[in-house]
C-alpha cells in the first residue's frame, strides 16, 4: 500500500516559534487555510483511497478541504497526534527548540530510550504511531493492495517515524530534511514487509507562494 504523510497547515504556534503539542491544540492560521485549499486542488490526480488525522484540530482542518472534494470521511485516530513535547510545551526558545529536536531525532536514529523531559521516551511515540499505521494498513486491505491512505499528521512525527521506518533512509535523514506546512511524505509497503521512502516534498504543496519564511516554526527546520 501506499501512505501519503501530509503536515497540517500553518498555525499560529508555528508563526511564532511554540512547540505547541497539546490536545486540542489551535486551528489553522489564514495562511494555513488556503494550504489546506491548495492541498486538494494539488492532489486531484492523486488516487485515494482513504484518508486519516490526529486528534488535534490543525490536523482535522487541513484534512477538510480535501474530503470534501473526494468525498471520503475522516478518520481520526489518537496515535496519529504530535510528538508531546512535555516540559517543553509553550517554549520559544532556541535552546528548548534543540532539546526537543535532539531528542526526537535520536528516536530516528534508534535511541528509543531516550525521553523527552517530562514527556514520552521514543518506545512510547513508536508503539502509539505503529499502532496507527497498523489500523490504518488493515482498513487498507479491503480496497486491494495498492491502495493509497492520505494521513495529515505533524511535522516531528511524520520526519522521525519515517526515519525509522523506512528501510531506504540513513539514520539523521530525517534530521536534515526538513518539511514545511502541507509537505508530503510517501512511503509504500506495509508493517509485516516494511517500508520504503518514495517521495519527500518538503515544500508547502501548493507551492513557495504558500511558505511563511518569516515564521519560528521549530518542527519543521533541520537540526
Amino acid at each position: 500500500m501506499r501512505l501519503l504523510f501530509i503536515r497540517h497547515g500553518e498555525t499560529p504556534g508555528n508563526v511564532l516559534g511554540q512547540l505547541d503539542t497539546a490536545h486540542p491544540g489551535p486551528g489553522l492560521t489564514e495562511l494555513g487555510e488556503r494550504q489546506a485549499a491548495a492541498l486538494a486542488r494539488s492532489l486531484a490526480n492523486e488516487e485515494i483511497d482513504l484518508l486519516y488525522a490526529s486528534t488535534l484540530t490543525r490536523t482535522q482542518v487541513t484534512a477538510a478541504p480535501l474530503a470534501a472534494a473526494r468525498g471520503l470521511d475522516v478518520e481520526v485516530l489518537e496515535g496519529l497526534r504530535e510528538i508531546e513535547a512535555g516540559s517543553l510545551e509553550k517554549l520559544t526558545d532556541r535552546e528548548s527548540h534543540l532539546r526537543y529536536l535532539t531528542t526526537v531525532f535520536s528516536w530516528s536514529a534508534g535511541e528509543l530510550d531516550r525521553r523527552m523531559p517530562a514527556g514520552p521516551s521514543g518506545h512510547d511515540f513508536f508503539e502509539r504511531f505503529d499502532a496507527s499505521i497498523a489500523r490504518i494498513a488493515a482498513d487498507a486491505e479491503g480496497s486491494g493492495n495498492s491502495a493509497t491512505a492520505a494521513v495529515v499528521s505533524h511535522g516531528a512525527a511524520i520526519r522521525v517515524w519515517t526515519g525509522l521506518r523506512a528501510a531506504n533512509v540513513e539514520a539523521d535523514f530525517a534530521a536534515r530534511h526538513v518539511l514545511a506546512n502541507t509537505g508530503i511524505v510517501a512511503v509504500e509497503g506495509d508493517p509485516d514487509a516494511g517500508w520504503q521512502l518514495v517521495h519527500w516534498d518538503g515544500s508547502p504543496v501548493g507551492g513557495l507562494a504558500l511558505a511563511d519564511p518569516t515564521a519560528e516554526d521549530p518542527t519543521g527546520r533541520t537540526l
